[in-house]
């Protein structure tokens, strides 16, 4: 299945538990707008190259079209179609008043000079700036974007308009608008939901065993979070491999230093004494807590069954496959599902928004305090759903989600 086939069934499973006319689900198995566009790059060595880039935007009912940008040689129309689709079901599940959209170019900027990459940024904004904006679809980082790369698309946009609207893109440096807290408001969001799911089914910190796989931003940030808060990382991966301790909680400073380099975590297994192993070896280790924070498709029905820990928090958007939920469903593992764990990003987007039109700037406190109240009680209305229909959270989230979509829909006349 691809991933968007995957994206349908998780709709189609859902669907089952509302009562709405057929024409809604019709309507939501399809994005209202696919962009697609190609755009030539001037490299350093004086040469031109073309690339493809997307931007998808699946519903706007509830409120302007919200997604990131991913920049990543395996990005495709497949791929940005079923991240757009999720991002309308996460900003429903928050509560937050906007729509899905999401925007990719395919390309490995790790091989493009920071000259190069900008010139490709700007090109792309000129491809699609006429459907972006603080009213209409707001972009943000995603897989290797940065807030350096937001802040460009905020000086190519006005540029372009003619006018400044700080609010064209969230994720943005602090100087120019950005919020308090939106660089690692992904991890934080996935950490008080966690700690909520924790404290529900009595687990204490102590002794608690966590795997993380993907240490970039969100996986390295929630590291240290869990690491603060007493808890036992014992194992990390990113594209290269993973590594393992067996005697106790992981070096993160160390692993953190080789990646700001441009290394991998396994380059320093063998000077730390760690164990190394694929980086989907990770996915079967014996922890407590797995928390997928890389890509899509990586529990799938050949590994599920292989699973020990009891909770997965998935940082990633996709990382578990509908026959890998099935299969962790009735193995009891409980699976904190993408649109509810890494909804934390495009809430504190919001927030940036919101202040970006406001021109009026918060607190890094007042930000997460506003954010923990959201996180908390999205759980605990997913949690309600799921209980009342006897579904797992995934499929309960998608439940609520889709109803409230449904209802802004029929309040239009759509």
């Amino acid at each position: 299945m691809s991933v968007f086939d995957n994206a349908m069934a998780q709709l189609s499973k859902a669907r089952a538990f509302l009562d709405y006319d057929e024409h809604y689900f019709e309507a939501l198995s399809r994005p209202k707008r696919i962009v697609n566009v190609s755009f030539p790059v001037k490299m350093d060595d004086g040469t031109t190259k073309i690339f493809d880039g997307y931007r998808v935007q699946y519903n706007d009912d509830r409120g302007p079209y919200k997604g990131g940008i991913r920049f990543h040689p395996a990005t495709d129309l497949d791929e940005v179609k079923s991240l757009a689709f999720w991002m309308m079901v996460k900003c429903a599940v928050a509560g937050i008043p906007l729509g899905g959209s999401k925007g990719g170019v395919t390309v490995d900027p790790k091989q493009l000079s920071e000259r190069e990459l900008e010139r490709l940024t700007r090109q792309f904004v000129g491809r699609v700036y006429e459907v972006i904006g603080p009213r209409k679809d707001i972009p943000a980082p995603d897989v290797y974007t940065t807030p350096q790369i937001m802040g460009w698309i905020v000086d190519e946009y006005t540029k372009i308009v003619g006018r400044q609207d700080l609010g064209v893109v969230t994720g943005k440096p602090v100087e120019i608008g950005g919020s308090l807290g939106r660089d690692t408001a992904t991890a934080q969001g996935g950490f008080y939901v966690l700690e909520e799911v924790l404290a529900k089914l009595g687990q204490d910190s102590r002794g608690l065993k966590f795997a993380i796989q993907g240490f970039g931003n969100a996986g390295m940030v929630m590291a240290d979070l869990l690491s603060e808060a007493g808890y036992s990382v014992v194992a990390a991966a990113d594209s290269r491999g993973t590594v393992m301790s067996s005697n106790g909680a992981l070096d993160l400073a160390r692993l953190k230093k080789v990646k700001a380099e441009g290394g991998s975590v396994v380059d320093v297994a063998s000077e730390l004494g760690y164990q190394t192993g694929s980086s989907t070896d990770i996915l079967t280790m014996d922890v407590d807590v797995l928390v997928p924070a890389a890509l899509e498709n990586q529990i799938t029905e050949q590994n599920a069954n292989d699973v020990k820990a009891k909770v997965v928090l998935e940082l990633a958007n996709g990382p578990t496959t509908p026959g890998a939920d099935d299969i962790l469903f009735k193995k009891g593992v409980r699976v904190i599902p993408d649109v509810l764990a890494n909804a934390g990003g495009v809430v504190v987007s919001y927030f940036e928004l919101v202040q970006n039109l406001q021109g009026y700037y918060w607190s890094k406190e007042e930000v997460f305090g506003k954010l923990a109240v959201i996180m908390k009680k999205s759980l605990s209305e997913v949690e309600t759903m799921s209980v009342e229909k006897n579904i797992d959270w995934r499929t309960g989230a998608f439940v609520l989600a889709l109803d409230r979509v449904i209802k802004a829909m029929k309040a239009r006349g759509n």
